[in-house]
């Protein structure tokens, strides 16, 4: 999916930067949990196992194009550092025309927990911003439910997420998770989704 340019670097977590604005807190929990169900050998081992794509930006910070439900989780679980494999040094590039190219390679995402497009100046400043959008969970636990194919692009997901924002109503998904998670499978698999990246129906209903 990326290249990666020059050898792993460990960075502190909190000092990643994000791409997107939102993340899903529900499966950010999921990962925290995860994370804290580990001893400190067996963290050592996962963290020597995972790394974060990035491109270095403005004041030479680390953007990360991918895994940012992961990044949120291991900045509250207080995780020293992470390690960053770098695809591209935009660090001599300004803000504005930073956002501009990943934005024309499709390598950000500003759309915020409506659905709705901003600004670049909106973006969050760090991954601890990052907002929450419960369809974005919806999209995870249908995906890990065998809904939809895992997506090799970023951002992809964000399509089922708004497909679901538009099929499945806000008060379903607040009051009765699991009923909405049923209703989100079912349209996963219907004919009304097989335009989406990684479906896996066979219903043209």
């Amino acid at each position: 999916m990326y290249r990666i340019k020059s050898k792993l670097k460990e960075v502190p977590a909190k000092a990643l930067r994000p791409t997107q604005m939102t993340v899903g807190f529900k499966e950010v929990k999921s990962k925290r949990q995860e994370w804290a169900a580990l001893g400190k050998k067996k963290r050592r081992a996962a963290m020597s196992e995972v790394f974060f794509p990035a491109v270095i930006g403005p004041k030479s910070a680390y953007y990360i194009l991918d895994h940012h439900h992961l990044a949120l989780a291991l900045v509250r679980e207080q995780a020293p550092s992470v390690q960053v494999g770098v695809v591209k040094d935009l660090s001599d590039l300004n803000a504005n025309d930073f956002w501009i190219y990943l934005d024309h390679l499709s390598l950000v995402h500003p759309y915020d927990q409506k659905g709705r497009r901003c600004a670049f100046k909106e973006m969050p400043v760090s991954i601890g911003s990052l907002r929450d959008d419960p369809y974005r969970s919806l999209a995870g636990g249908v995906r890990d439910a065998g809904g939809f194919a895992k997506a090799d692009e970023p951002y992809l997901e964000f399509l089922w997420t708004n497909f679901f924002r538009n099929n499945v109503a806000a008060e379903l998904l607040t009051s009765d998770y699991d009923k909405a998670l049923k209703k989100a499978l079912r349209l996963a698999i219907s004919g009304k989704a097989q335009h989406l990246p990684g479906w896996a129906g066979t219903s043209k209903e």
